[in-house]
C-alpha cells in the first residue's frame, strides 16, 4: 500500500484521468440504480401498511406498477453503467498497451529498471477490476450512510445497531488488510519467482539435459517451490480466517437485527412491515461494505498492479526531442567523447573513445574478450542505455532518431544471434512490409538463398521459436541477411563468423565487399585475423580504450612491431635468466 500512495501521482493517474466523465456517468447511473434499490422496501411498506388495511385492489396494483416501472429503470441504470465500464476498459487497455510495449522493450535494452516480468498481465488485472464488482463497490459504498439513516427513520436504535454492524466490517477488513498484505505480496512474489525460474531453464534445456544439471536445478526449484507452497498456504489459512469471521458476523447480523426488530414489533414501537423493512435495508446497507471485503485482496492485487505499472511508465520516458530522420545518409561515422556506463559497476566500460571514419569502409574492431567491442557495437547503432559523448551518422545522432524511421537505414548482427518466430522471408524482411526481390538480394547476398530453397517451404518455411530447428551456422548466415536487408547505410557485425564454415566465411566476406562497394559503412567485430584482410581501417580496444587505430597497413605494421619487440624482451629475459 505504501508503494502505491509513493506512487499515486504518475503516468498512470494521468491517464485514468482521460477517463473522468466515463466515471461521473457511472457515479450518476449508480445515483439512480442505489436510490431505487429503496423500491422493495416502500413497496412492503406500502402492502403491509396500506393495501392490507384498505383491501383495495386498485391501490396493489397502482403500486406494483409504480413498483415494475421502477424496477425496470435500475436495472437499466446497472446496464448502462455496466456496459459504460467495459467501453471504458477497452479504450484503457487501447491507450496504455503501446506505452507498456515500448516501455517493456526498453526494459529489455536495460533502460528502464523494472523488476516484474509481467507487465501486461497487471494490465488485464487492473482493465478487469475497473470493469467488474470492484469498481461497482467503489461507488455504491457511499450509499451506505444513506441506507443507514432510512433505517433510523424507521427507529433510531435500529440505524444505530446497522451503524455498528458497518464499523464492524469496517474493521474486519482493516484488520484482514493489517495483517494478510505482506503475507500475500510475498506469495504472489515468491510464484512469480518459481515460475520465472523454470521458463528460464526452460530456454536452455538442450545444455542442461546434456550436462546432466536437472537434478542441482530441480533441487533449487524444489527450494522455490516449496517456500511457494508454505507462503500460499499460510496466506490462504489466513485468508480464509477472516472469511469465517466475516461470514459468522453477517450471519449474526441479520438474526440479531430481526430479533431486535421483533422485540419492537412486540413492545409496540414498530410495526411488522416496518421489522421485515428494516431487516431488508440493513442487509442492502452492509452489502457494499461485505462486498468490499470479498474484493479486498482483488483490490490489493489490483493496486499492485498499479503501483507496478506507474513504476514502469515513469522510468520509460516516451522520446520528445527525436531528432528527423533524412530519407538518405552518406555513411560517414563519427565517435565523439564516447563513454559508455553501466549500473553496478565502479569503471566504465567504454573510456573516452574519439575516431572517424568515412562512407564505403570496412573497419575491423578488434580486442581482447571484455575489452568493450560488443558495447561498442550497441553505442554505434544508439542502443547502449547509459553513454556519454555520441555517435554520429553523417551529422544525426543516432540514440536521439526515432528507432523506427532509423532502423532502415541500419543492419545489426548481435553475438548472439536470436531470430524471432515467423517465416524466413519475415525474419529477413524485418516483420515489415516484405519486398520480395530485396529478400532474394539480401539472401543471395548472404549466401542463403539456395539453402533456404532446399526447405519444406522455401522462404515461406516457419522457424519455430528463435529458429531452433536450424543449425548455428544457418542462424547466422540469415541473421547477415537480415542485417544487410534494404542495404542499409550503417552495418554492425558483432562476430558474424563465429558458427560459419569456411563457405559461409567466404559468403559472408563477399557480401561485406559488395557492401563497401556500394558505399555502406561496415563494422567487422572480430577475433579472427583473417578478417584483416577484407579493412580498409583497423581499431583494436583494450579495457575499453582505443589501443591502435589506424588504415590496414599500419596497424598490421605496429602490431608486427610490438610482437618483436615483445619478442626480443623475451629472449632478453631467458639470456639474463641463463647467466
Amino acid at each position: 500500500m505504501k508503494n502505491f500512495f509513493n506512487s499515486a501521482n504518475g503516468p498512470m493517474l494521468d491517464v485514468i484521468k482521460q477517463f473522468k466523465a466515463e466515471f461521473w456517468m457511472v457515479g450518476l447511473f449508480s445515483l439512480v440504480a442505489n436510490v431505487l434499490m429503496l423500491t422493495p422496501t416502500l413497496y412492503m411498506l406500502q402492502v403491509y401498511d396500506r393495501v392490507m388495511i384498505s383491501q383495495s385492489g386498485f391501490t396493489l396494483v397502482a403500486i406494483s406498477a409504480v413498483a415494475f416501472f421502477f424496477y425496470a429503470v435500475m436495472a437499466f441504470s446497472e446496464w448502462l453503467r455496466s456496459r459504460l465500464l467495459v467501453r471504458a476498459g477497452v479504450r484503457f487497455d487501447e491507450a496504455m498497451n503501446s506505452q507498456i510495449f515500448k516501455a517493456s522493450f526498453n526494459k529489455s535494452l536495460g533502460k528502464v529498471r523494472f523488476d516484474s516480468p509481467e507487465a501486461f498481465n497487471d494490465l488485464t488485472q487492473l482493465r478487469q477490476f475497473m470493469t467488474g464488482q470492484g469498481i461497482f463497490t467503489f461507488f455504491d459504498v457511499p450509499w451506505t450512510p444513506i441506507y443507514i439513516f432510512v433505517v433510523w427513520l424507521l427507529h433510531p436504535f435500529l440505524g444505530l445497531m446497522c451503524f455498528v454492524f458497518v464499523l464492524i466490517y469496517a474493521l474486519v477488513a482493516w484488520v484482514g488488510h493489517r495483517m494478510t498484505y505482506e503475507a500475500n505480496h510475498s506469495s504472489i512474489e515468491t510464484r512469480r519467482t518459481a515460475r520465472m525460474y523454470v521458463e528460464n531453464k526452460l530456454k536452455n534445456s538442450e545444455v542442461i539435459d546434456a550436462m546432466g544439471m536437472i537434478k542441482g536445478l530441480r533441487a533449487k526449484w524444489l527450494g522455490l517451490h516449496s517456500s511457494d507452497m508454505q507462503d500460499h498456504s499460510h496466506t490462504t489459512d489466513m485468508n480464509e480466517r477472516f472469511t469465517a469471521v466475516t461470514k459468522f458476523v453477517s450471519m449474526f447480523q441479520s438474526s440479531l437485527m430481526l430479533g431486535i426488530a421483533a422485540y419492537l414489533v412486540i413492545h409496540d414501537e414498530l410495526s411488522p412491515a416496518s421489522m421485515v423493512a428494516a431487516n431488508v435495508l440493513m442487509g442492502r446497507a452492509v452489502q457494499p461494505v461485505q462486498m468490499a471485503v470479498s474484493m479486498w485482496r482483488m483490490s490489493m492485487m489490483a493496486l499492485m498492479s498499479y503501483s507496478r505499472l506507474n513504476e514502469l511508465l515513469t522510468g520509460f520516458d516516451a522520446p520528445t526531442d527525436e531528432v528527423a530522420v533524412p530519407q538518405s545518409f552518406v555513411g560517414n561515422v563519427r565517435i565523439d567523447h564516447l563513454v559508455a556506463t553501466v549500473q553496478g559497476r565502479e569503471q566504465p566500460i567504454l573510456k573516452g573513445i574519439d575516431a572517424n571514419f568515412s562512407s564505403g569502409q570496412v573497419i575491423v574492431v578488434m580486442g581482447a574478450s571484455g575489452s568493450g567491442k560488443s558495447t561498442l557495437a550497441r553505442c554505434l547503432i544508439g542502443i547502449w542505455p547509459e553513454i556519454k559523448g555520441n555517435v554520429y551518422l553523417d551529422s544525426l545522432a543516432v540514440n536521439k532518431a526515432a528507432r523506427s524511421e532509423l532502423g532502415p537505414h541500419i543492419g545489426y548482427l548481435p553475438q548472439d544471434v536470436e531470430l524471432i518466430e515467423g517465416t524466413v522471408a519475415d525474419n529477413i524482411a524485418r516483420f515489415g512490409e516484405r519486398d520480395p526481390q530485396k529478400v532474394i538480394a539480401a539472401a543471395q547476398a548472404a549466401g542463403v538463398h539456395e539453402m533456404i530453397l532446399r526447405f519444406a517451404n522455401g522462404y515461406d518455411t516457419e522457424m519455430g521459436s528463435s529458429g531452433r530447428f536450424l543449425s548455428g551456422g544457418q542462424r547466422q548466415r540469415i541473421a547477415l541477411a537480415r542485417a544487410i536487408y534494404g542495404e542499409p547505410s550503417l552495418i554492425v557485425l558483432d562476430e558474424p563468423n563465429a558458427n560459419l564454415d569456411d563457405l559461409g566465411e567466404a559468403a559472408l566476406m563477399g557480401a561485406v565487399q559488395q557492401l563497401r562497394d556500394k558505399g555502406k559503412t561496415i563494422f567487422l567485430i572480430t577475433h579472427r585475423p583473417s578478417a584483416l584482410a577484407s579493412a580498409d581501417q583497423v581499431l583494436i580496444l583494450a579495457a575499453g580504450e582505443v589501443s591502435i587505430m589506424g588504415p590496414r597497413q599500419m596497424v598490421m605494421d605496429k602490431l608486427v612491431a610490438q610482437a618483436k619487440q615483445a619478442q626480443q624482451a623475451q629472449q632478453a629475459n631467458q639470456t639474463n635468466t641463463t647467466n
